[in-house]
């Protein structure tokens, strides 16, 4: 049996060299087989506003319904380190605010730590919910949750400027006391300065090789998601064209008569068929 991994075996992992490997999940069946392959981490992410609601983004992301998945998550992956991610005004209102939301993730979906966006505008939170004996995940650069403040789904960090802004932010969240700290779409140079410079482990999505682990969005690794595929995503595989290909062709087998086939139906008990006729003739 999969043995799930502690902030210490995250943290050793990081001072070995050994890379950290996980992917967003929002159901129990992804989460199955994230646990057989291996997976170190699942993200519950609220990018399941655009993977699995059809929203434009994750802002309309409600707490029940992060709660909702990560259940169904914690579920298909037992053995697995999961962390549920705070969306947009779970966390910005007040400290208490965010303790309290913080907390529903632990007691009622059993995840190991929790995420939330932002550098050091969030570092009360951040502080607050560790002294309340919570694993918490800082995520800077790309937010999507402040996707408006920046713009839009861009890189960030790409200036000298912008990118001491990432620097100073990610010694923050560390002194706020986050056990680990998210980088997205950011420029390798910058994301590798940040690792070096921080003792908690470091992990990238769109960051480049040099992070402590990599991070990458389910629906995008296997092709369903269609709306748009980021830069820094590579598909393993492309179940969306396979899923609309097996569609199609399960609509022309049922128009066309060829399903159900003998195959794929039930016989009767021998001889009950004669019977049946005998006595609708009755």
């Amino acid at each position: 049996m999969k043995k799930r991994l502690t902030r210490f075996d995250l943290q050793n992992m990081k001072e070995s060299g050994k890379k950290v490997v996980w992917i967003t999940s929002y159901d129990y069946w992804t989460a199955q087989f994230a646990e057989q392959a291996g997976m170190d981490m699942i993200l519950v992410g609220d990018s399941l506003g655009m993977c699995i609601y059809g929203y434009e983004g994750t802002i309309p992301v409600t707490m029940d319904q992060c709660i909702y998945h990560s259940e169904a998550v914690r579920r298909g992956a037992p053995n697995t380190f999961i962390i549920g991610d705070m969306p947009f005004l779970s966390y910005q209102v007040n400290v208490d605010e965010a303790v309290r939301n913080a907390g529903r993730f632990f007691k009622e979906a059993r995840v190991d730590a929790i995420k939330l966006e932002g550098g050091r505008r969030v570092c009360p939170q951040i502080k607050a919910i560790a002294d309340g004996g919570m694993l918490v995940m800082g995520h800077i650069g790309l937010t999507p949750q402040s996707s408006g403040q920046l713009g839009g789904f861009k890189a960030q960090g790409r200036t000298a400027k912008t990118a001491m802004e990432l620097i100073e932010d990610a010694k923050a969240i560390q002194q706020a006391g986050a056990f680990t700290l998210l980088v997205e779409a950011v420029p390798p140079e910058v994301c590798k300065i940040i690792r070096d410079q921080l003792t908690i482990p470091v992990y990238s999505i769109g960051a480049g090789v040099d992070a402590d682990g990599q991070l990458m969005i389910v629906s995008d690794l296997l092709g369903i998601f269609q709306a748009f595929t980021p830069k820094f995503v590579k598909r393993y595989a492309n179940l969306g064209e396979e899923t609309l290909k097996a569609l199609i062709a399960y609509v022309e087998d049922v128009r066309s008569g060829r399903f159900p086939d003998p195959v794929h139906t039930y016989n009767m008990a021998e001889g009950e068929l004669p019977q049946l006729m005998a006595a609708l003739k009755k």
